[in-house]
């Protein structure tokens, strides 16, 4: 096997194992924080100039070697902590080194000022696959910024985000953002149909050592080890934490003053439970920082969801939104009891990631443990059986009462809509009913009724609030006491519907 191109110095022997050994002994020492010597050309690029940068194919590591090939990120911008790549072969690590010869510098940058530059790491890196055609090589995975990392399942695009750890997200003290700072890429043969990467994980708080096994296709699948170290007490720490963008869909729509009928990557996050029910709660932009917590014990999954797959829905021939990849978190060991954490952060712009859901550990994690979560992640246009259950399909919300009359004040109108093959095939007069529970509210009419033109159940709940506070909504189908659908839930608050 030919050496990689860009590998330099003596080889070093790597293991996951001795990836985790170096970070336990890492947590044992006090924190610093990096110094990084910028090279001049690097440090004062503006965003324009940073996007005029393009690595060049033909200097991709492992190129016409194997399925999966490498491209580095450039630092800069917003990118100027440097990350260092390694590739492993046979057990052994070499650092891998890419410079200013690997870029194509376009206008309005003087080329020039690039060709001898020596970067001292990169600002992440992307790995490419024939994802969606034999003769194409398509960008699979990207790991780019502190523990970020996304990835893209057949015939989707980019939109939300993963990352390697949260802390203290959305809590008084303010969030720590752990970064990845080595990357250890297992160099893959002719016939891999995966590629395992590692990388080591640092901050004040913790160190960490993850493997990813990436295995791509429709879905693709990520086989997560993180072992975690901790070098503080931490208030709040997340697993398998979730970044996406929620701006606007039916339920939030008369905020905001756009052509096209929804906005957002992600517009649901599911919950499976260990007994098998599932659990979806529709997105909000709220008015206000909205923090929800879902007490589990050793769920079998929870994710960010992209159900909605029309593009007539959403209207925007450039972003694709219809396209957007869903993301499924699925624990491979027990872990124990728990909550799973929504944040959602009032946003006007949807370049801003506002929505964030990951695992919280019932117990709260303290100086010199250690732990290890192992999970599976699915990324892609993620199929979800309509046999058992039937599915949320859209919210809508607005004044309440009936069209025409004089109503109570202060009424707010929620309309559910179910489709699944469990229910196509009842008839309008099937005794179906919701079971409704709300919390700050009292329920003053619902119904539940087929809708003829598509075979859909549609809920209708018209509710008067008490008080200020945000209102708890969830409810479902039942046939003769067998649950039909999944169980729907939401969180209001009454300044909601009037957001500027």
């Amino acid at each position: 096997m030919a050496p990689d191109a860009h590998a330099t110095g003596e080889p070093v022997p790597f293991s996951f194992d001795r990836l985790t050994e170096a970070m336990k002994a890492k947590a044992a020492e006090s924190y610093s924080v990096p110094k990084f010597d910028v090279p001049q050309q690097i440090a004062e690029l503006t965003y324009d100039q940073h996007r005029a940068i393009r690595f060049r194919p033909d200097n991709a590591l492992w190129q016409g070697e194997a399925p999966f090939e490498l491209q580095a990120f450039h630092m800069g911008w917003l990118f100027k902590e440097p990350v260092m790549l390694h590739s492993v072969d046979a057990g052994m690590a070499r650092q891998v080194v890419f410079t200013g010869r690997d870029f194509e510098y376009r206008a309005p940058l003087d080329p020039a000022r690039f060709q001898d530059l020596v970067m001292t790491g990169e600002a992440g890196f992307r790995l490419h696959y024939p994802l969606n055609a034999p003769d194409v090589m398509d960008e699979l995975v990207s790991f780019l910024g502190a523990s970020y990392f996304r990835a893209l399942g057949r015939d989707t695009l980019y939109g939300l985000s993963a990352r390697g750890l949260a802390i203290n997200t959305a809590t008084a003290n303010g969030e720590e953002f752990p970064r990845f700072t080595d990357f250890y890429i297992e160099r893959p043969s002719r016939r891999s149909k995966e590629i395992t990467v590692h990388a080591a994980l640092d901050s004040e708080s913790v160190t960490g050592a993850f493997r990813f096994v990436i295995a791509p296709g429709r879905d693709t699948v990520m086989t997560v080890t993180a072992r975690i170290f901790a070098r503080k007490d931490i208030e709040r720490i997340g697993i398998a934490p979730m970044t996406s963008m929620f701006l606007f869909a039916e339920n939030n729509d008369s905020a905001f003053d756009d052509y096209r009928g929804q906005v957002h990557d992600s517009d649901g996050l599911k919950i499976v439970r260990q007994n098998g029910d599932e659990l979806w709660r529709n997105l909000n932009n709220p008015s206000d920082l909205a923090t929800s917590f879902f007490v589990e014990e050793n769920p079998k999954a929870f994710g960010l969801f992209q159900r909605d797959r029309d593009f007539v829905h959403f209207q925007d021939a450039g972003a694709g939104y219809e396209r957007r990849p869903s993301l499924l978190a699925e624990p491979l060991d027990d872990w124990g009891k728990g909550a799973i954490n929504l944040v959602e952060i009032p946003t006007d712009l949807e370049v801003n990631d506002n929505i964030v859901a990951f695992w919280v550990p019932e117990k709260q994690v303290k100086a010199g443990e250690a732990l290890e979560f192992r999970y599976r992640l699915s990324w892609g246009a993620i199929e979800e059986t309509t046999t058992h259950f039937a599915r949320v399909m859209a919210l809508r919300s607005g004044a309440g009462g009936v069209s025409g009359v004089e109503n109570t004040e202060g009424l707010r109108k929620f309309v559910v809509d179910f489709d699944g093959e469990i229910l196509r095939n009842l008839s309008a007069d099937s005794n179906i009913e919701a079971v409704v529970n709300v919390s700050r509210g009292d329920i003053v009419h619902s119904t539940v009724s087929r809708i003829d033109s598509n075979g859909m159940w549609r809920l209708v709940i018209d509710l008067k609030p008490n008080g200020a506070g945000p209102v708890e909504l969830n409810a479902y189908l039942n046939l003769d006491d067998k649950r039909l659908s999944e169980i729907w839930s939401y969180q209001w608050r009454k300044t909601d519907d009037a957001r500027s």
